[in-house]
């Protein structure tokens, strides 16, 4: 059973990882996937062509969802080529973690406007036209660390923390017009990007974690298909934490 039949997703920051997890997840089950990418052209074209493959309608486009006329711009490209905006998924983010004393005011900023300002930008992008159609999902990438806070992260966990208080007031606002909007925070998910760091200690960071392993993207990507279809359809305002037991 596809569970997205039909829909129209749009993701940002897919052309790896857990974005990437997610796109190929959505157009698994039905979906239509509009998905960005900030530099990664190659990678981007090559999983445009997967998704297609899938025998859905997928798209690539190069967009900054920090920047918000870029945002505005994608959502009325999305709305003109795919005809509907049923799913948002707000994925892109980076890290620039260093300790309070140490951490610049340029790289405090820089995280906050690509991981918290961006879900401002996208979801304003995309209101009108799910108010229009009286229905949507919102879904927003958080992280443990936004839930609990992270020694040397205070710019990353105060952008992932300020999207939990956006996403509730988000549900508040719209939740009358039957739009969605719910959190993703994901534990330790194993990417590429911690492929490169030393297997010890990946392997302590397992160890810690009640199931013993690291996320893959799939994990991540299997709950953001839960809140994105309308077996969620009376889920709103809410965290879910997909970590394998880390906050329990």
């Amino acid at each position: 059973m596809k569970l997205l039949e039909g829909k129209t997703a749009i993701v940002t920051g897919a052309s790896r990882g857990i974005g990437k997890g997610i796109a190929q997840t959505f157009a698994e089950h039905g979906a239509n996937v509009a998905f960005t990418y900030s530099s990664s052209e190659a990678a981007a074209l090559e999983l445009e062509g997967e998704l297609t493959a899938l025998g859905v309608k997928a798209k690539a486009y190069k967009s900054d969802a920090a920047n918000f006329a870029q945002a505005q711009e994608l959502a009325d490209e999305v709305l003109k080529e795919f005809g509907s905006i049923d799913i948002l998924v707000n994925n892109a983010g980076i890290t620039k973690d260093n300790l309070l004393m140490r951490i610049s005011e340029e790289d405090f900023d820089k995280v906050i406007e690509v991981n918290l300002k961006s879900v401002f930008n996208m979801t304003k992008a995309v209101q009108r036209t799910m108010l229009k159609q009286r229905k949507g999902s919102i879904i927003n990438m958080s992280s443990v660390v936004g839930v609990k806070g992270n020694a040397g992260q205070t710019n990353y966990a105060a952008s992932k923390a300020g999207i939990i208080g956006f996403s509730k007031s988000v549900a508040l606002e719209l939740g009358s017009r039957n739009i969605r909007s719910n959190v993703i925070a994901p534990g330790f998910i194993e990417t590429e990007m911690t492929a490169k760091l030393d297997e010890k200690t990946v392997q302590s960071w397992r160890d810690a974690i009640p199931l013993k392993r690291g996320g893959s993207p799939v994990d991540i990507a299997n709950a953001c298909v839960f809140l994105a279809s309308d077996m969620s359809a009376y889920i709103t305002g809410q965290t879910l934490n997909v970590d394998g037991g880390m906050l329990t």
